[in-house]
């Protein structure tokens, strides 16, 4: 989790999966909710309207992480911090896993749709709007809160949902490599078309410097991985072995390291048996994946 776990609360598990605070959205959240005041008479629906938000996003980070799980992969922490939550997935190294892991996110919100729309109408036909003026109002932000979300998050900026979904299908058309230096590069001119709608919708929003300098590091940070991703694909194979979890040949003359004596081998020529010290390795990780599996599955 990185420096984001560093000062955030532990707030409660469900399914496995912990849920944090970052110390910071106390902060952005005393902004915020003094913001909303002004368009409330009452203090409450200010603050529901802020919760409201962060139980939404959660909503989303959950999807992320239980699709995740579903195929197979890992995901068992989710921190909310001002700019939204983080679900820290692991899906296993194939296109279909990682798109359905970043689509079921966006589809939550899908299905918040109608749910938030039948509330808000509620809200405004209830003889209660008559003496809670707030509640109506409170009912559209609620909605449009969710609908903004859902068409944030799945523009096609990396790594925004929209541009990971677009990572995941270019995967199917020319591999893992590619389509994130693609992805990334498409990220770069979606944060730059970002900041020119809020320049020129609103010149003095903070937010915006703020969401397109994180969207732009994260897009820098995958651009410089992609490149090396590509140089490491281009690298020659070993055809007598494959990953039984991707399905992909190691790097032919691969060298591990012995962790009894220290000294480099190849562990695929030499059965997992280090030839200086006679240590064996049974399971050996995939580069590609990660995975780590026997030996002996890896023969063709």
């Amino acid at each position: 989790m990185g420096t984001l776990q560093n000062g955030s609360i532990r707030l409660f598990r469900f399914a496995g999966i912990q849920v944090y605070l970052h110390w910071s959205w106390f902060l952005v959240a005393a902004y915020s909710i003094s913001e909303r005041r002004d368009r409330y008479h009452e203090l409450f629906y200010a603050l529901a309207e802020y919760l409201a938000l962060f139980a939404i996003v959660l909503l989303h980070e959950f999807g992320h992480s239980l699709a995740c799980r579903q195929v197979g992969g890992r995901s068992d922490q989710i921190v909310l911090w001002p700019l939204g939550g983080i679900a820290f997935v692991q899906p296993p190294h194939r296109p279909g896993a990682m798109l359905w892991s970043i689509a079921a996110g966006p589809l939550v919100n899908v299905a918040l749709l109608p749910v938030f729309w039948w509330f808000w109408g509620w809200a405004e036909g209830t003889s209660l709007a008559a003496t809670s003026p707030d509640l109506p109002r409170f009912g559209a932000a609620v909605f449009w809160i969710n609908a903004g979300l859902l068409i944030f998050n799945i523009l096609p900026v990396y790594p925004l949902d929209g541009g990971q979904i677009v990572q995941s299908l270019l995967w199917y058309v020319i591999g893992y490599g590619r389509s994130l230096y693609v992805a990334s590069v498409l990220g770069f001119a979606g944060v730059a078309g970002i900041v020119a709608l809020s320049y020129y919708l609103d010149p003095e929003s903070l937010w915006t410097i703020v969401i397109a300098v994180f969207l732009g590091s994260r897009c820098w940070q995958s651009f410089k991985h992609a490149r090396g991703r590509l140089a490491f694909e281009k690298r020659p194979r070993n055809s007598l072995y494959a990953c039984p979890a991707c399905r992909a040949s190691p790097i032919s003359g691969l060298a591990i390291r012995c962790g009894s004596c220290g000294q480099p081998f190849d562990p695929y020529a030499s059965d997992g048996r280090c030839p200086a010290c006679g240590a064996v390795h049974p399971d050996i990780r995939c580069l590609d994946c990660g995975e780590m599996r026997p030996i002996e599955a890896w023969r063709r």
